[in-house]
């Protein structure tokens, strides 16, 4: 039976029960279900029966409404349980369960036997090598009785509970997913520029929790004020039952004196905006760079005429208005009145749905883990009968059978039958032989290959020292050149070559990973990127007017006109028309046995396997030729030679073929050869308003020189200067600037070992020829000398 998606949300308020069904539809959440139940009376009115009231509203919430087969998450006020926050310094993440522990013993009141606790590092840290850097770290704890007590009321209904989070954590979630401002892919958080933060006031019956987050971090606070203390002092004042004052607080504009309901809430009001100003206050002073904008009023005491404008007032913050939750879905749900009018009572509702979708920043739980424990037991239970009945029935089977066959060949039976006696004595010489012959033959196996291993570390250990060093001079062949910068000694000024008509890619670092198995790196993502790639540059090579359907498939180029400064060009953009004039030699066609479908039919890739080697190169370029920018140069250029170009390496002196001019021994290898492939464009920005500033830039001396007296014309007094024209060099140039990172992967593959494949690919191929068949291709291209391209590399 498959799993139900969808999870169940539910608060028991001291005022009313809160349920929310969600489920995730694609990368939405949708609402399809909701309940509120208000009680007869507040939970704490003296002559309440709590528990009665409870057991009414669950039964009355199980009769309209089916959670079997759903998840269930519920919430507990925030003053039933202990959170804390703390910092801990640089450290291996193996070690952090460890240092948590510890912190625990010190910050909870009790032994951590009474208590049910748990941990999450926060959203925001930075990990390098290993090591958590500027992390927080969260921490969780409700004593076990008040953890069963909160349970008591759902177990008695037959409800199983999932999830048990505090209401405030619950809230977070809410504005960490539907509110907070979300950092780009490919940023990291700054806590030196956090993003902007808001206080949350979720005001309850009896309390308000108090949250200050920024989406990433947190920090909470319990304060003992809430819509109660405004029934009881208008009690107080005016002389009236709990339950007139309650309809009075509600519906003020029904009281004879409105302004006397006023005047005697005034004292909570004001006690409520000191106390949130002493926590602000409080807050400011342990996190000085955090930038608090914005005010979120929840709960259904916030629709008190009056209390929301004198809070915002007061406090000085701009207030968001929450008459909807920006990413829930469900018209159904979301446009129903009573959903509408209680909206404010739902927050924790939609941050326990959140949570239970696994779409929360924190998805702590204190559901105690024997209950854990005992409903893994109980689910397994049948099924732990049923393979015990199959393993017995297949032991008997087993049995049977082998009863049966042994009964005909049993030696009582055998007795006297020579025929038998000597089958068996020629089968045990048989074994005994065959025994010898294996044992022999291990050993022989063994002794091979010792003596491969060592001959495979003798001609081995001088090219292996070299990989790296060929690595790079690969990645330096395939950087492309600019033909007017190719003479060191006379470089154009900007004025000559502008910075836009030179094709240098400038390299700023270069960073090396190594995977047990590259199939870690080569995920989903990178393949869609890499065959995406692969794409473009086939339509790139066939032409336009090629009629392959994967040309069709390439998306149009981004036009750098219309990005801002500083977006992000998505990395699938592709260029529009063909590779401009002097990427690639006249009339050379790179090959294409790399590409899907480049002979009619579609191969599949499944990419790179085993260890090695993920390089990434960060740099950046100023080229541009009319609608040719950013992308397609470094596609046309470095990530084509990674894919597809070759490069010609020095050989032992004791090899051929000779290099030119009777030099030391060279051949042509490529990419392929060398173990690289798999070029991806990881990330890249634009920068279309980018200045370089002059070198040569001098302002002017005064006044007098920047106006008309460098023209020759008056000066002040009737004076004039000579008519000497000044040259006045700009103090900037323009060069739009494309900033990228390429990642691509390299399996060691040494000298002895390529040379290895070619003498066994020529093989092959003689063999087919020979054969009368026809070899397809292999190995490396032909040996020669080859027209450099401006990319650097020799073409094909």
């Amino acid at each position: 039976m498959a799993t139900s998606q969808a999870v169940w949300g539910l608060e028991i308020g001291r005022a009313a029960l809160k349920a929310l069904r969600c489920r995730v539809e694609g990368d939405s959440i949708v609402a399809d279900a909701f309940d509120f139940i208000e009680y007869p009376k507040l939970l704490s009115q003296p002559d309440a029966e709590v528990s009665t009231l409870i057991r009414e509203a669950l039964t009355q919430f199980l009769s309209r409404n089916n959670v079997r087969g759903d998840k269930v998450a519920i919430a507990v006020s925030g003053e039933s349980g202990l959170a804390k926050y703390f910092k801990p310094p640089p450290v291996d993440r193996s070690k952090i369960p460890d240092i948590v522990k510890y912190e625990a013993k010190q910050q909870i009141p009790f032994a951590l036997d009474d208590v049910i606790w748990d941990f999450q590092l926060m959203a925001g840290y930075r990990e390098t090598d290993g090591f958590v850097m500027d992390s927080e770290i969260g921490l969780f704890a409700m004593k076990r009785e008040q953890v069963y007590k909160a349970l008591q009321p759902y177990r008695d209904a037959g409800i199983e509970v999932d999830f048990i989070q505090l209401a405030p954590i619950a809230v977070y979630n809410y504005i960490a997913y539907d509110l907070a401002k979300q950092i780009k892919d490919g940023e990291e958080y700054d806590p030196d520029k956090p993003p902007p933060a808001y206080v949350v006031m979720s005001m309850g019956t009896d309390t308000t929790d108090l949250v200050v987050t920024n989406g990433y971090r947190l920090w909470q606070r319990n304060i003992p004020l809430g819509g109660n203390h405004f029934t009881k002092q208008l009690s107080k004042e005016l002389k009236l039952t709990f339950a007139k004052a309650e309809h009075l607080k509600r519906t003020p504009q029904q009281a004879d004196d409105p302004k006397a309901i006023f005047t005697a809430m005034r004292s909570v009001f004001a006690d409520i905006v000191t106390e949130v100003q002493r926590s602000v206050s409080f807050f400011r002073s342990l996190d000085r760079k955090a930038d608090i904008q914005q005010l979120v009023m929840l709960g259904n005491t916030v629709k008190l005429p009056g209390l929301q404008q004198y809070v915002i007032k007061h406090l000085g913050l701009d207030a968001v208005d929450i008459s909807s939750f920006n990413k829930l879905n469900g018209s159904a749900v979301v446009s129903a009145p009573s959903f509408k009018e209680n909206i404010l009572s739902f927050s924790v509702c939609y941050g326990l749905c959140i949570q239970g979708l696994g779409k929360a920043n924190l998805s702590t739980n204190l559901l105690p883990r024997e209950l854990i424990k005992e409903r893994v037991i109980r689910a397994k239970k049948p099924w732990a009968v049923a393979a015990v009945g199959g393993v017995m029935l297949a032991c008997a089977i087993n049995f049977i059978s082998h009863f049966t066959v042994l009964n005909e060949v049993h030696p009582k039976r055998m007795e006297g039958n020579t025929d038998w006696d000597t089958a068996i004595t020629k089968a045990k010489s048989t074994d005994q032989q065959s025994k010898t012959f294996y044992t022999t033959d291990t050993e022989k196996v063994g002794q091979l290959t010792k003596l491969q291993n060592i001959a495979k570390e003798i001609a081995g250990a001088s090219d292996r020292k070299l990989l790296w060093l060929e690595v790079m001079y690969a990645v330096n062949s395939a950087l492309p050149k600019t033909p007017e910068l190719k003479d060191r000694n006379s470089t154009p000024t900007p004025e000559q070559l502008p910075f836009t008509k030179r094709m240098e890619l400038h390299m700023e670092s270069l960073e090396t990973q190594f995977f047990p198995d590259l199939k870690m790196w080569y995920h989903a993502g990178v393949r869609q990127r890499h065959e995406d790639f692969l794409k473009v540059l086939k339509s790139e090579e066939l032409g336009a007017d090629s009629d392959v359907e994967a040309s069709a498939e390439v998306p149009p180029a981004a036009d750098p006109a219309a990005v801002a400064p500083g977006e992000v060009v998505p990395p699938g953009a592709a260029p529009a028309g063909p590779m401009p004039a002097g990427t690639m030699p006249d009339g050379a066609v790179p090959g294409t046995d790399a590409l899907p479908g480049a002979d009619g039919t579609a191969p599949v890739d499944e990419g790179p396997t085993g260890p090695g080697w993920v390089i990434e190169l960060h740099g950046y370029h100023y080229f541009r030729d009319g609608t040719y920018y950013g992308p397609q140069h470094v596609r046309a250029t470095l990530m084509r030679m990674l894919e597809q170009g070759d490069v010609e390496l020095p050989l032992p002196p004791d090899m051929a073929p000779v290099g030119e001019a009777g030099g030391p021994p060279q051949d042509v290898f490529t990419m392929k050869e060398l173990g690289i492939g798999y070029p991806i464009l990881a990330s890249e920005t634009y920068l279309p308003d980018n200045k370089i500033r002059n070198p040569n830039y001098e302002p002017p001396t005064n006044s007098v020189e920047a106006g008309a007296g460098l023209l020759g014309g008056p000066m002040p007094g009737g004076a004039a200067l000579p008519a000497k024209p000044q040259k006045l060099e700009p103090e900037f140039f323009n060069a739009p600037k494309y900033t990228f990172s390429v990642q691509f992967c390299w399996q060691e593959k040494r000298l002895t070992e390529r040379l290895e494949a070619r003498a066994a690919a020529a093989k092959a191929a003689a063999e087919a020829a020979q054969n009368g068949g026809v070899a397809p291709p292999t190995g490396p291209l032909p040996v020669g000398p080859l027209p450099v391209t401006p990319t650097g590399g020799a073409a094909r």
